[in-house]
């Protein structure tokens, strides 16, 4: 009978196995470092990608914020323009327009009156000057009454005032503008 040691072949069968696995081991720690390089270049590529969006987004908002600056100047330039107009139509359509009232004064003024100031808020006009005597205002009072232009015409102040050692009476009027 012949014995064959079987014990060596094993032996070298194991470190045959032991040598695949070492380097299955070191190609799959391999391979797992290449995935992980290359799965961390795609996530960096990625990162730059949206900074630079982020960058550019932050560029748009800013032009943006330009334009709104622009677009407000723009509505309050339209809003005070529109004003305007309004103010124009209004004139044009109403017929105690400022021209009408200073011509209806002048036509109702007599000439020993010289007017100083007229201040209108509202319908209500004020109106200042200087009169030779109180008959002067009166009769300037009363041709205002007399006018369809001007309804509750009041003396608000009347005083002696004295110009190049000439008597003068200042006076104040108030009277409400009727709107035709």
């Amino acid at each position: 009978m012949i014995k064959i040691n079987l014990l060596l072949a094993r032996k070298e069968k194991k470190k045959v196995g032991i040598r695949k696995e070492l380097v299955i081991l070191i190609l799959s720690v391999a391979l797992l470092f290449v995935l992980l390089v290359v799965i961390q270049r795609i996530t960096d590529k990625e990162m730059e990608d949206t900074l630079v969006q982020i960058s550019e987004t932050k560029k748009e908002i800013n032009y943006y914020k330009s334009l709104m600056t622009e677009v407000t100047k723009a509505k309050e330039a339209q809003k005070i323009l529109q004003d305007k107009l309004n103010i124009i139509n209004s004139l044009r359509k109403g017929k105690a327009s400022p021209a009408r009232v200073l011509d209806e004064l002048s036509i109702d003024k007599p000439e020993k009156i010289q007017l100083e100031s007229l201040k209108k808020e509202g319908s209500r006009l004020g109106i200042e000057g200087i009169a030779l005597d109180d008959e002067t205002v009166a009769n300037f009072m009363t041709n205002l009454r007399k006018s369809k232009l001007f309804k509750n015409v009041d003396l608000i102040v009347t005083e002696q005032t004295e110009l190049n050692k000439i008597k003068l009476k200042k006076f104040v009027l108030s009277c409400e503008i009727i709107p035709m």
